[in-house]
C-alpha cells in the first residue's frame, strides 16, 4: 500500500492522508496541498478519557520531513490511535516513515511519544495487540489523575503585563473563584505580554500548548481571567475540542448559583443573556459546546440556543420587572425618608463576613459561608441602638474586582440602596494578606458608583485570628474598628460608634 500511495502522491504533488480503522478497512481518503492536508471531522464519539478514536493516520510527506507539530497536535486533539508520517523520495518510492502514539499521563506536559524513523517494510507493530494494552494503561492513568476531581476540570489561562504584586494577587483571587463554582484546578498558565493577542488572547501556538496540556492533565474546560470577544472564543474554540470560557461566565455561573429570590434570579438571568445576545451569532462552537456545566447553570441555561428574536424579547420582559424592583426599592426607600428611618448599608470585597456581621448584629440567621458570594440576596433588617435610635441595617453583594458590567448593571437596583445609605459599613478581612488591594479595589468601585463621599466606617473583622495589638493598629490607622463578627461581645465600640454617628446627625439636624 506504501508503494502505490507514495507514487500517487508524488505524480500528483499533493500530500494524500488514509485514515484506517482497526479492522483495517480505509475510513477515509484525504487529499492535501502539497504542505499539508485537513483532516475531516470525525463523527466518531469515543469520549471516554480513556480511549482512542479507532483511526490510525498514514499520509504522505513531499519535502522529506518528518512529523510536523500539526501531526502531533491531531493526533492528540482528535486522539489517533497512531500517526505515520511517509516520506516521498523524487521518484515517487516511499522512504523513511515516521511514527507517534499518544502515552498514558502521568500529570507531564508529554501526552506522545515518537517512534524511530524506519523504512515502511521494517514496520512491525502487533498494532491490535498493541492498542488495546496502550487504551488500558491510559484509562488507567486518567482514572488515577481524574481521582477526587470535581466534573469541571479547568486550565486557568491569564495574561499580565508583568508578575507585579497585584497581578499575582489577582491570578490567586482567579483561582478562587474557579474552586468557588466546584471547578478542580489542574492547572494555571500564566503570559506575560503587554496586551491580549486580539485574535487568540495569548497568541495561537499557546493555546496549542495549553490545549494538549489539557489533555495531559485530563481537563475538560479553559478559563481566561480576561474578557472573551466574541471572535476570541470562536477562534480558541476553532483549536480547541473543549470548553471555553472566561471569567465574566465564570462569575455569572456562581450568580446563578446563589441566587435563591425571584429578584435575584431575574438580575442574574437578565446579565446572562447581555453576556450572550452578542454571541448568538450564527454557529458559535464556543456556546455549542456549553451543553451543562460551568457557563451555563442557572435561570439563563435554556436561552442559550434561542433566536435572538426571542432572546430580545425575553430580555424586554425581565428588564420590566427589574424596572419594577427598582420602582418598588424606591417606594420603600421613600417610606423610610418619611418616617426619619435611617439606613446603615453593609459593603466590602465579598468574603469578608459581611452576611455574618448582619447576624450577629440583628440575631439573624442569614446564609453564610466561606466563599466569594455566599450570599447574592440582600438582606435588610432592623436594629435598635441602646439610647433607643432605630435604623434598617441592609447586607450587599459582595465587591470584587472588574465586576462584569453587564453583572453591575443588573443589579443596579440593588446598588441603589447604598445611594440613600446614611453610613456605610465597610467590612474587611485583618487576616487577608492582601488586605490594602482588596480596600482599594472598594475604593475604585465606591468611586465608579459615584459614592466615594458617602459617610463610612471601616469594620476590621476576624481580630480574634490576628494578635491583639496588631487589629487595634490597623483599625486606629483608619479610624475604624476591630471586631469578631462570631462574638457578640466584640461588637459594642462597633454599637458605640454607629450609635455616635445617628447622635451627631440628630444633633447636626
Amino acid at each position: 500500500m506504501s508503494l502505490e500511495l507514495s507514487r500517487l502522491s508524488r505524480d500528483i504533488g499533493i500530500q494524500i492522508g488514509l485514515l484506517i480503522s482497526r479492522r483495517g478497512t480505509v475510513e477515509f481518503v484525504i487529499a492535501g496541498t502539497g504542505g499539508g492536508i485537513s483532516i475531516p471531522e470525525l463523527y466518531r464519539r469515543r469520549i471516554h478519557p480513556g480511549r482512542l478514536q479507532g483511526l490510525r493516520l498514514i499520509h504522505t510527506h513531499l519535502s522529506g520531513e518528518g512529523l510536523t507539530s500539526e501531526d502531533l497536535t491531531d493526533l492528540a486533539k482528535l486522539r489517533l490511535d497512531m500517526v505515520y508520517a511517509i516520506t516521498v523520495k523524487e521518484n515517487g518510492d516511499p522512504g523513511l516513515a515516521y511514527g507517534a502514539y499518544l502515552i498514558p499521563s502521568n500529570g507531564e506536559a508529554k501526552v506522545w511519544k515518537t517512534l524511530e524513523p524506519t523504512p515502511t517494510y521494517r514496520i512491525d507493530i502487533p498494532f491490535d495487540t498493541f492498542i488495546s494494552s496502550l487504551e488500558e494503561e491510559i484509562a488507567r492513568s486518567q482514572a488515577a489523575l481524574s481521582a477526587g476531581a470535581n466534573e469541571d476540570r479547568a486550565i486557568l489561562v491569564a495574561v499580565v503585563p508583568s508578575l507585579s504584586e497585584d497581578a499575582k494577587i489577582a491570578i490567586s483571587e482567579f483561582q478562587s473563584l474557579a474552586r468557588s463554582a466546584g471547578i478542580t484546578v489542574m492547572d494555571t498558565v500564566v503570559q506575560r505580554r503587554p496586551k491580549p493577542d486580539p485574535k487568540y488572547v495569548v497568541g495561537k501556538g499557546k493555546v496549542l500548548d495549553i490545549y494538549i496540556r489539557a489533555l495531559a492533565v485530563d481537563a475538560n474546560i479553559l478559563i481566561f481571567d480576561h474578557e472573551l470577544s466574541p471572535s476570541q472564543a470562536r477562534s480558541i474554540s476553532d483549536i480547541v475540542d473543549m470548553r471555553v470560557i472566561d471569567r465574566t461566565q465564570l462569575i455569572l455561573d456562581i450568580f446563578a448559583r446563589r441566587a435563591k429570590t425571584k429578584e435575584g434570579k431575574i438580575q442574574v438571568e437578565l446579565a446572562q443573556l447581555r453576556y450572550y445576545m452578542p454571541r448568538l451569532v450564527g454557529r458559535n462552537p464556543s456556546l455549542s459546546r456549553l451543553a451543562g456545566g460551568i457557563g451555563t447553570r442557572g435561570p439563563g441555561e435554556s436561552k442559550l440556543e434561542i433566536d435572538r428574536r426571542k432572546a430580545k424579547d425575553r430580555m424586554t420582559r425581565l428588564e420590566k420587572e427589574a424596572q419594577a424592583i427598582s420602582r418598588k426599592r424606591r417606594l420603600t426607600r421613600m417610606r423610610r425618608q418619611r418616617s426619619e428611618i435611617p439606613v446603615i448599608s453593609i459593603i466590602g470585597y465579598t468574603n469578608t463576613g459581611k452576611s455574618t456581621l448582619l447576624n450577629s448584629l440583628t440575631k439573624s440567621s442569614v446564609l453564610t459561608a466561606d466563599m466569594p458570594f455566599a450570599t447574592l440576596d440582600p438582606s435588610s433588617k432592623r436594629l435598635r441602638f441602646p439610647r433607643d435610635i432605630e435604623v434598617i441595617i441592609t447586607d450587599t453583594v459582595g465587591f470584587i474586582r472588574d465586576l462584569p458590567q453587564d453583572l453591575r448593571a443588573a443589579f443596579m437596583a440593588t446598588l441603589e440602596e447604598l445611594e440613600d445609605a446614611n453610613l456605610l459599613l465597610e467590612v474587611i478581612d485583618l487576616t487577608d494578606p492582601h488586605m490594602d488591594y482588596r480596600m482599594q479595589a472598594v475604593d475604585d468601585i465606591l468611586s465608579d458608583l459615584h459614592l466615594e463621599g458617602k459617610p463610612r466606617l471601616k469594620v476590621f473583622n476576624k481580630a480574634d485570628r490576628c494578635p491583639p495589638d496588631f487589629a487595634e493598629t490597623v483599625a486606629g490607622r483608619y479610624g475604624g474598628v476591630a471586631v469578631s463578627a462570631l462574638d457578640r461581645s466584640t461588637l459594642r465600640p462597633l454599637i458605640e460608634k454607629m450609635e455616635a454617628f445617628f447622635l451627631n446627625a440628630r444633633s447636626r439636624g
